[in-house]
């Protein structure tokens, strides 16, 4: 499970560090591609598969699920772990995420979240000032 934020920069090949305590779940090679809300997740393989799985069952005959499939799939990369430690991101989806140089890691259960450093502390400020009504509107899902 992964849990915890850790902050780290690109460096001058738009590589980022992994902290070990992620690495040791995600594994040598991982998936990355575009979330939701300004964000990259990344996906251990065997995670990948059950989401792929999900998407998949998508009806195609809707526009919504068609777009969200190409965009999500489309924009995915297989990234190898190097032996610093350090992964490769796309420029594509470092312009899709506006991430820049400092970068904000978070584990969210089944995947990590990579977030611009600015853009993390902006959506986490707003997220945590709404926390407790959250929490009492999402109660009866936490039974």
């Amino acid at each position: 499970m992964f849990i915890g934020e850790y902050r780290h920069g690109l460096d001058a090949k738009n590589r980022l560090i992994i902290p070990a305590k992620f690495r040791e779940e995600l594994g040598d090679t991982f998936i990355v591609t575009v979330g939701f809300d300004g964000c990259l997740n990344a996906y251990t393989k065997q995670s990948w598969e059950r989401m792929a799985e999900k998407i998949s069952e998508l009806p195609m005959t809707k526009q919504d699920s068609r777009q969200l499939v190409r965009v999500f799939m489309g924009s995915a990369r297989q990234v190898d772990v190097d032996g610093m430690g350090r992964i490769p991101l796309h420029t594509s989806l470092l312009k899709n995420a506006g991430i820049t140089k400092k970068c904000v890691l978070v584990g969210v259960i089944d995947h990590i979240e990579i977030w611009d450093e600015e853009a993390w502390d902006t959506y986490y400020e707003h997220a945590n000032s709404s926390f407790n009504e959250n929490a009492e509107s999402l109660t009866e899902f936490l039974k």
